[in-house]
């Protein structure tokens, strides 16, 4: 299968350039300095045991050109991202006829829970992706993945549910790329579990190293909070920490440890959006639908949307005005 990687950015890149190591077809989707880089020198991924550049095809959307009968679309924007890449991919021509949204499998190898909904509208074919991979992008061109021994895990299903031989093809290439990739029939419990985690990376926006463990647990307790008024399913931290193991860990590179998660990074990239509407938005609204009430995921939202808005720099809100917000 050939790989079209959606958003080459931190997840995207790692996958895209690993794939490509085990002569994977792969072509990377980027915008702006990152693509220019690209392009020009190439996609470096520093890890701990070394960095590699990968010279790979880089568009910044679909030519004109058909794309293959055996293209795989693989989603990794952040979530504010997806509805104008779903558009833009949608209608692709495919060599033979119909168009991408028709006939091509998608993947969405995204943090969140919206993105396969949003996605089933318009493509026929969706397989959803828990992603467990430390990686930072903030330098065009370049991409650092901290994982270790295995830069990431990766389960992948079929959405709503159940699991095919296109989920069990796409694993057996990711396995080969070194990643830790078990197919799940159940995969959007998986993802429901990384929401509830992933509750924290607003925090770390804004508070950077220094959070208080009241306010992680109230995220995230408001989190499971809704998910069981909701009647949804997900996996417990104990699980989680039992299926990584020792197989997906982290180490630093060239001395360095991981900056920041995926909102903290576009915080420090100056993005101009976060997915913290995607993420701690989800339980403000499964709130709403079901009267439980979420102040504290709530107005993270809103400090992590007004740092956007001031400019206030990754970690640099301060923690009695977002206590001031909860109050």
């Amino acid at each position: 299968m050939r790989y079209v990687i959606i958003g080459a950015g931190a997840v995207g890149g790692t996958i895209g350039v690993r794939l490509a190591q085990t002569d994977r077809d792969v072509t990377l989707v980027a915008r702006g300095a990152h693509l220019d880089a690209i392009r020009t020198r190439g996609l470096t991924v520093r890890q701990p045991d070394g960095a590699v550049t990968a010279r790979l095809a880089a568009v910044d959307g679909p030519t004109d050109q058909p794309l293959p009968a055996d293209t795989v679309l693989v989603l990794t924007v952040k979530s504010q991202d997806t509805a104008g890449a779903l558009a833009a991919w949608v209608d692709a021509p495919v060599v033979g006829g119909g168009t991408a949204g028709e006939r091509l499998p998608l993947v969405t190898a995204q943090n969140g829970v919206a993105n396969e909904r949003a996605a089933l509208r318009l493509f026929a074919d969706v397989h959803a992706v828990c992603v467990w991979l430390p990686a930072t992008h903030l330098e065009p061109g370049v991409v650092v993945a901290n994982g270790y021994p295995h830069p990431g895990m990766l389960h992948i299903g079929r959405y709503p549910g159940g699991a095919d031989d296109t989920d069990r093809a796409i694993a057996a290439d990711l396995t080969a790329a070194g990643f830790v990739a078990p197919v799940r029939t159940d995969v959007l419990r998986w993802k429901y579990g990384k929401l509830l985690s992933n509750l924290g990376n607003g925090l770390q926006a804004l508070l950077g190293g220094d959070i208080p463990d009241a306010l992680v647990e109230q995220v995230r307790a408001e989190g499971v909070a809704v998910l069981a008024a909701a009647g949804i399913a997900h996996t417990s931290p104990e699980e989680e920490k039992a299926e990584r193991g020792d197989l997906v860990g982290q180490r630093p590179v060239g001395g360095e440890a991981r900056s920041g998660g995926s909102t903290w990074q576009s915080l420090a990239r100056g993005t101009g959006s976060t997915e913290v509407d995607h993420l701690n938005g989800e339980i403000a609204l499964l709130g709403r639908l079901h009267g439980v009430p979420t102040p504290v995921n709530v107005a993270v939202q809103r400090a992590v949307r007004r740092a956007v808005r001031e400019r206030i720099a990754a970690g640099a809100f301060p923690l009695a005005e977002l206590q001031k917000m909860i109050a």
